[in-house]
């Protein structure tokens, strides 16, 4: 194992510390417990609040800010964050119109959000997001909640920071979730610093199709192929799951797991777009680059998002975060 830390068991910390300041102007690091917030509250308006594990960078700290999150609460790498860092979090960007959680459906973020709700003295509401189609519907543990969740941010960020009140947002959410499916593919492991080791073993002519974010293998192993026929595969199965009709309006998010070079991803976003232009649909909007990561795991997933006019105006509304900007 190669990387820049001291030891495990300050990296963390230590990235925090450095990320606050090199983003001093959008966000304020608090510690014991650990969160990230909004340099200043909006009077009135929904607070937004995310979180989990870390090793996901720029999920979720690079999020918070205008037009997306106001709150968010980094576990320790693949962990997630404990219930008083929520609660933490909450009351301090809580400004009167209640809280709305947005959490990735993983067993330890569901029930620690769930908690922290439970001990929170003011209105508050959940959106669980589960858009990974690798697992069945009817998987015992739920589909995962993974790239997406930049998307369902984004655009319920929008939402509240234009006046929707804590049903609506929840709402707005729930059906950014309904509409919105990824899947992922990974050439590599990754590398855990606290474990030293790739967390799963893979041959130079192997590829991990239907990935999670921590480290999991896919839902199955097969020999590396073509791009063209990989973006195929994967893309065949996030429109058979979203079933659009023809003339339809999407996002297409290609996300980087953080070891695959930009040459490559904008490679993948190109055979994506003529694949699904060439099924009738419109890529009207698109999001490409690193945004939800597995620390140093080789590999991408896709993300496609049907739109309408409403979405479509959230997406392009003003957003001012480290990781996420425009029109501001």
């Amino acid at each position: 194992m190669k990387k820049f830390l001291d030891s495990p068991a300050t990296l963390l910390d230590t990235s925090l510390r450095g990320f606050a300041k090199a983003h001093a102007d959008i966000v304020d690091l608090h510690t014991e417990p650990n969160y990230v917030c909004r340099k200043q509250n909006k009077p009135g308006k929904v607070a937004l609040i995310s979180g989990g594990g870390s090793g996901h960078e720029p999920l979720h700290s690079g999020f918070v800010g205008y037009g997306m999150l106001d709150a968010a609460c980094p576990g320790q790498i693949f962990t997630s964050p404990t219930p008083d860092q929520m609660l933490a979090a909450a009351q301090m960007v809580n400004t009167g119109a209640g809280v709305l959680f947005i959490v990735k459906n993983y067993a330890g973020d569901v029930m620690n959000f769930e908690m922290a709700a439970e001990m929170l003295d003011c209105p508050n509401a959940t959106v669980v997001v589960n858009d990974d189609i690798s697992l069945p519907k009817n998987h015992s543990i739920g589909r995962r909640g993974v790239a997406g969740t930049t998307i369902i941010e984004k655009i319920v960020g929008a939402g509240a920071e234009a006046g929707l009140d804590l049903a609506a947002c929840q709402a707005l959410g729930e059906r950014v979730v309904r509409n919105t499916a990824s899947m992922g593919v990974a050439l590599t492991s990754c590398t855990v610093p606290a474990l030293g080791h790739p967390t799963f073993a893979i041959a130079d002519d192997e590829m991990e199709i239907g990935v999670g974010i921590h480290g999991e293998r896919g839902r199955e192993t097969g020999k590396i192929a073509p791009a063209t026929e990989i973006v195929a595969q994967v893309a065949g199965h996030i429109i058979d799951e979203l079933a659009p009709s023809a003339g339809q309006s999407i996002l297409l998010h290609v996300n980087g797991f953080g070891g695959t070079p930009l040459v490559e991803l904008h490679l993948v976003y190109e055979l994506a777009w003529q694949f699904l232009s060439g099924r009738g649909l419109h890529v009207q909007r698109s999001l490409v680059g690193n945004f939800t990561t597995s620390l140093d795991m080789a590999g991408c997933s896709l993300t496609v998002t049907l739109l309408d006019d409403e979405l479509r105006q959230l997406w392009d509304a003003p957003v001012n975060t480290a990781a996420l900007r425009w029109g501001c």
